[in-house]
Parts: structure tokens; C-alpha cells; sequence
């Protein structure tokens, strides 16, 4: 029974619920009962039309005539046959004449009963009970009554026809067997021997391995291959290919983005060690008791830093690489974006100091920074904002690509959103319930969401090389995120004193999501076309494809969130935490990985070890499922306890292994970022003794031109 609850983290069914008033859909309205019937018929109907078909198809069985083996038929059965089996029969064909016919033919029937006819073992089984409705009078629970019998027994009759033609179709591949076997053992015929001895061979055949490549050495005279390892690399771990050498780019842009990557990795270790103390207080409460260290202002430190320092950086830092590439002119401003980094650095090193002294803005989730700290990280974005719009507008392309309509649309709704959060006339009140929702909301969906969907529209083409599946699916999908996103902060405060009609404005704002969603994904999916082997031997595509796919799964289970039927079971519950990670997590930050290791390498020329980004990848995979599933069963489970009436001190000691778990996830999930800022490390300022030509070529060419010189 306790598995019922699972189903309520995918599909938002209001089994549970107990609302005061006529619902849309329940057991005992009309409308329900309605529903109830036509499901009825419709399962009638569907049953019906199988029994049907599955009748035809027995009939069809009986009709066939026997089976028959001749010369021109042998060879389709013959195909089937292992060489065990081939030496089976040629050894009790070479005793036909010492022993009798039944036993030669009672042995071979047992040889070929094991061969190409493969029987179903087991029947599908159909649970044909009835559901129990005996709670209303009338004519639709008359009729739902009488069609209950008759659809249970319709359902009884299509498992007998079943069971009738797996029945036949066993006596069938019997009857095949036994004229197979007489066939066999029919008088000699050379094409039978001739057929087996043939086929024996071409089971025996093996390939050498040098058919097409020969006994000589490989040699590339014209020099056609290049980017070869010689260099082995350990057993257990599948080797990917390098980054492949482009086109130089200027030292002082790849010195910028490294050192935006560089600083949102160390805010990544530090709000996140943050964030696994704050998860270990689920565990022990009491292990300590400062006031610094205190889970109300933890807490706000650990989003704070992975929000603003994290992922704020990580995005920017690949957009100063993004958005100069793809209009195809240098950055207009190298100086304008230092002053950046400068300014957010600042605002998240003054946030977390002030926080820790219990210095914050009253209480909103993910606005604790006071105006004049959060007004810094907002001039920042204003100077980043007008350094990518002067070299977009310098681009010597035609078009505006994707990505930048994307990135530019990110930065300017930040910093709408940032100035709604922060100016006080409306603050009072259900003015400022509101207002955190919204800001609340477009801060993860209009800056977060949409500057990340920008950086994966230009690194996953370039890393499968091939072009963006659709660019009209992308457009489509910037528009719809840009009507129905701006919408759905409320969807969080339902059943609030927030007027009825805004509530629903979110709902509906929440379902439209699905169509950005669902473009988007198909975009993605559609550009892996053809190039799904490329997963295999890259350690950035690994990367982009959970990205993807928590970017559907996660954006719909938002989507199912907001329908008053799931509220009433998952708000105030943990369920939102783990919905905020797989988020967060699973899309933002697994696309920022993707992105950082497709760029540095080609920015640096240095790899990172494949074994710890394997690590990385893995421990941060499963550390997030660890810590999302047994957060989201165990919130469905407390928010039924509490619908139920429950003490709601038992649902605190019913959530305490699911806050093990939590635990246990986060410490994955933490370790995974010390496999990432290694990486990183490596990829910035680590050792290439691996790539040895590259340098040893430029050496050589430099000693060359300096004998010129001389001469």
C-alpha cells in the first residue's frame, strides 16, 4: 500500500483530498460518476475490439495447413540451428542404421526442442476485480453496476482466448518440431547434408582482425589522421576524445572566463559545504550552538552563494565567451567585464558575511541580501548587460543567434525582477506575498532557466557538430517561456489570501509551460539525431543529456505542483526542496558543467583526468537522485499524514531517515564539486606532460625561425 504515494511525485491524482464544497472531479459527484462510466464503456469497447482481433488471429492459427519441408525450406530452419546441434544430428544420423527410428527420432525431437522455437513461458495476467461504488443511488451507478459484471467478464473472455491461442500456438511449433524431425530422418539426401556441413562452417568461421588492415605496419604517408593518443589509459575507464584544437582565441577573453569559472567554482565548494552542514543539523540538531552557524542564517548563506556566486558566475563567465563567438567580433569591453566580476564577487562576500551576523532583508527567500549589497550584483549585470549589447551590435553576421537572444533576454529580466524585489512601495502586506513569488519564481525561470538555455544552444551543436535540430522550435520555445514564465510566481501561495483568480492565472501559466518545455526538449533531443554514439567517447555530452533530461522531467513536475489537488498534499513539505534541486541542480548546474568543460580545455590546452570527471559526473548523478526521491516520497507521505489529522510531531519523526538520506545525497553530491574544482584546477593551471607534440613542435619551429634570423 505504501507504494500508492510514489505515484503522487509523477501524476497529480487527488486521491487523498478532503475540500469542503463540490469538487470537479470526485467519487461521489456526478461528474466522477460520469467519468467512472464512460471509463467503463471505453475499457468495454477496447476489450471488445481485442477479443476480436485475437479471435481472428486464432481462427487465422487453425486454418494454416500443416507444416512441409522440402529443398527450397530447409535452409530458413537450418539457419537456426547452433553447431552443438548440427553435431547432435550428425551424430545420430550415422546411427540410423545400429539402432531403431523411434529412438533416433525420439533423440533428435529432444535436440531440437531446445533450438529456434522459443515458447512463451508465462500468461499475462489481467486483474479484473471491479472497483467498489456504493456510494450514490440513481441511474448512472445502475448503469456502472451492470457494466461491471459484463466488463469483467468480457476481460475474463480475452484472457481465455488468450490462453486458447498460446495453447495453439505451442501445439503449432510442436507440430513444426515433429515434421522437422521427420524430415530429418527421412532417407539420405544430400542437400541436407550439404546444407548442415555448410552451415557448420560458417559458425566455425572467426575473423583474424587483419582482413582489411593487413599484415603491414599503419602508415599515414599523406598525413590524413591526426589527434592520435598513443598513450593508454587506465583499464577501467572508457576513453574519451580530447578537445580538438581551434581557431586561437585572444589571451586576455580566455584569462576573463577563467577566472569567472574560476571564481564560481570556489562559491560552488563553499555555499555547497554550506549547504551539507545545514543538511547534517536534519540528522543531529545539536552539533553546535553558535549563533553564526545556526540553520535560520546557514541556510541563506548556502543558496545565496550557490545563486549568485555559483551560478550567476558560471553562467556569465560562458556568456563573455558565447557571445563574442557567435557575433564574431571581439568583446567591446574587457575592462567593463573585470568590473563585473569584481562587483557580484563582492555582493556575495558582503552577503555571506552579513547573513552570518543575522544582518538579512526581512525574510524573503532568496532576496536575504540587503538593497546595498544586492545593489552591487545589480551593477554589475547593468555593466555586463551593456558590454554584450555593444557587441552584438558590432556583430558581422546578419542574424542575432539564438543563444544571445537568450543570454541578453536572461540579464535584462534579472535585473526587472531585482528592482520589483527591491523597491518598497509595494511591500506591505499581500503586495509583498506576491512579489516574492514572483521574484521568487523568474529569478530561477527568466535568469537562471533562460541565460543556461542560451549557453546549451551554442555548446551542445558544437560538441555533437552539427547544427541546432530547429531554430524555429527555439524561438518558439523563447517566446512561450517569456508569456506563460512570467506568470506562475503565485502558484506558490494557493489556498493563500491571495485573490482566487490569480492563483489560477499561475495554474494556467504553470500547464502553458509544458509548450516551451516540450520545444525545447525536442530541439535538444532532435540535435543528438545521428550523433548518439558521439555520448560514448565525450565527457561533455554525458553532462548535457541529464541536463536535458531533468529539464523535461523537472519542468513538468513544477507543472504538476501547481494544480490545488497537489498543493493540498506538497506545499510545506520537503517536496519543494527536492523539486528546487532537481532544478537547480540536475538542469542549471549540470548544463554549467557541460559548458565549463566543453570551453577551458579549449582555452587553456590542458585536460582534465577522465577518471575524475567520471567521478565528478557519477557522484553528483547519484547524490542528487539519493537526495530528491527519498525527499519527495517521504513529503508525500508527511503531507497525507497531515491531511489525515495526524500529530504533526509524528510526521517530523516519520521524515527522519528520508532526512538521512538527504544527508547521505548532499555528501555525494559535495564530493562531486571537490572532483569538479580539482578539475578544474587541472584544466587552468595543471600539467600537460600527457600532450607532448603540440609543445615540442612549437619548439622546434621557434628554434628554426630564430636560425633564420640568424642567417
Amino acid at each position: 500500500m505504501r507504494v500508492l504515494p510514489v505515484l503522487l511525485t509523477v501524476i497529480p491524482i487527488p486521491l487523498f483530498a478532503n475540500i469542503r464544497g463540490r469538487a470537479f472531479f470526485s467519487a461521489d459527484s456526478t461528474d466522477g460518476l460520469l467519468f467512472i462510466l464512460l471509463l467503463l464503456v471505453t475499457i468495454l469497447l477496447v476489450v471488445a475490439v481485442s477479443l476480436k482481433v485475437r479471435t481472428s488471429i486464432m481462427r487465422e492459427k487453425t486454418d494454416q495447413p500443416p507444416a512441409r519441408f522440402n529443398a527450397t525450406t530447409i535452409s530458413e530452419y537450418i539457419s537456426a540451428l547452433s553447431s552443438r546441434r548440427i553435431d547432435a544430428y550428425l551424430a545420430l544420423k550415422k546411427k540410423k542404421q545400429q539402432e531403431g527410428g523411434g529412438t533416433i527420432k525420439s533423440l533428435l525431437l529432444l535436440v531440437l526442442t531446445g533450438g529456434w522455437f522459443a515458447l512463451p513461458a508465462t500468461a499475462q495476467q489481467v486483474d479484473a476485480r471491479p472497483s467498489s461504488l456504493l456510494q450514490e443511488t440513481g441511474i448512472i451507478i445502475t448503469l456502472i453496476l451492470l457494466l461491471v459484471p459484463i466488463v469483467a467478464g468480457v476481460i475474463l473472455m480475452a484472457v481465455k482466448v488468450s490462453a486458447l491461442i498460446r495453447r495453439r500456438n505451442r501445439e503449432r511449433n510442436e507440430e513444426e518440431i515433429m515434421a522437422f524431425t521427420e524430415y530429418l530422418i527421412s532417407p539420405d539426401d544430400p542437400i541436407i547434408e550439404q546444407a548442415l556441413e555448410q552451415r557448420r562452417k560458417a559458425l566455425a568461421y572467426q575473423l583474424s582482425n587483419k582482413e582489411l588492415a593487413g599484415e603491414k605496419e599503419a602508415e599515414d604517408a599523406k598525413g590524413l589522421v591526426g589527434n592520435i593518443n598513443i598513450h593508454k589509459g587506465l583499464s577501467i575507464v572508457a576513453q574519451k576524445q580530447r578537445a580538438r584544437a581551434r581557431p586561437s582565441i585572444d589571451p586576455e577573453l580566455s584569462r576573463l572566463v577563467m577566472w569567472y569559472l574560476g571564481c564560481a567554482a570556489c562559491w560552488l565548494v563553499f555555499g555547497t559545504t554550506a549547504g551539507e552542514y545545514v543538511g547534517i543539523k536534519f540528522v543531529h540538531p545539536d552539533v553546535d550552538h553558535l549563533s553564526w552557524l545556526s540553520f535560520g542564517r546557514l541556510r541563506p548563506v548556502h543558496t545565496n552563494a550557490v545563486f549568485w556566486g555559483w551560478a550567476s558566475l558560471g553562467m556569465l563567465g560562458l556568456g563573455h565567451y558565447v557571445v563574442p563567438r557567435v557575433s564574431n567580433v571581439p568583446l567591446a569591453s574587457m575592462k567593463h567585464a573585470w568590473w563585473s566580476l569584481i562587483l557580484i564577487n563582492a555582493a556575495v562576500v558582503l552577503g555571506t558575511i552579513s547573513l552570518m551576523a543575522g544582518i538579512n532583508n526581512g525574510g524573503g527567500e532568496y532576496r536575504e541580501y540587503i538593497w546595498p549589497i544586492q545593489l552591487l550584483f545589480g551593477i554589475g549585470l547593468v555593466i555586463t548587460l551593456n558590454n554584450f549589447i555593444k557587441t552584438i551590435a558590432a556583430r558581422t553576421t546578419k542574424e542575432i543567434y539564438i543563444s544571445n537572444w537568450y543570454i541578453v533576454a536572461a540579464i535584462i529580466f534579472a535585473l526587472v525582477i531585482s528592482v520589483v524585489a527591491y523597491v518598497p512601495f509595494w511591500q506591505d502586506g499581500l503586495g509583498e506575498t506576491i512579489v516574492q513569488g514572483y521574484y521568487m519564481h523568474q529569478g530561477v525561470g527568466m535568469w537562471f532557466m533562460m541565460f543556461t538555455l542560451g549557453i546549451v544552444y551554442y555548446f551542445l551543436p558544437q560538441q555533437l557538430n552539427r547544427s541546432i535540430y530547429s531554430y524555429s522550435l527555439g524561438i518558439l520555445a523563447f517566446w512561450a517561456q517569456i508569456l506563460f514564465y512570467t506568470l506562475i510566481g503565485t502558484h506558490h501561495f494557493v489556498f493563500s489570501a491571495i485573490p482566487w483568480w490569480l492563483q489560477t492565472v499561475a495554474i494556467v501559466g504553470s500547464v502553458g509551460m509544458i509548450i516551451p518545455v516540450a520545444a525545447g526538449t525536442t530541439n535538444f533531443i532532435m540535435t543528438f539525431r545521428g550523433g548518439w554514439y558521439k555520448v560514448s567517447s565525450s565527457y561533455t555530452l554525458p553532462f548535457f543529456l541529464v541536463g536535458i533530461i531533468f529539464y523535461f522531467t523537472g519542468s513538468l513536475q513544477g507543472t504538476a505542483e501547481a494544480f490545488r489537488t497537489t498543493n493540498l498534499i506538497w506545499h510545506f513539505t520537503d517536496f519543494t526542496v527536492a523539486h528546487s534541486h532537481l532544478t537547480m541542480y540536475g538542469i542549471v548546474s549540470f548544463f554549467l558543467w557541460a559548458g565549463i568543460y566543453a570551453v577551458v580545455p579549449r582555452l587553456s590546452g590542458k585536460e582534465a583526468p577522465q577518471i575524475t570527471v567520471g567521478a565528478h559526473f557519477w557522484l553528483a548523478l547519484i547524490g542528487l537522485m539519493f537526495y530528491t526521491v527519498p525527499l519527495m516520497y517521504g513529503s508525500t507521505l508527511r503531507g497525507i499524514m497531515w491531511m489525515q489529522g495526524k500529530p504533526f510531531i509524528d510526521s517530523v519523526i516519520m521524515m527522519a531517515p528520508y532526512w538521512l538520506w538527504r544527508a547521505i545525497g548532499g555528501s555525494l553530491m559535495w564530493l562531486s564539486h571537490l572532483f569538479f574544482a580539482y578539475n578544474l584546477y587541472k584544466m587552468i593551471l595543471g600539467d600537460d606532460t600527457a600532450e607532448a607534440k603540440g609543445p615540442a613542435i612549437e619548439t622546434l619551429n621557434q628554434s628554426y625561425s630564430e636560425i633564420e634570423t640568424t642567417l
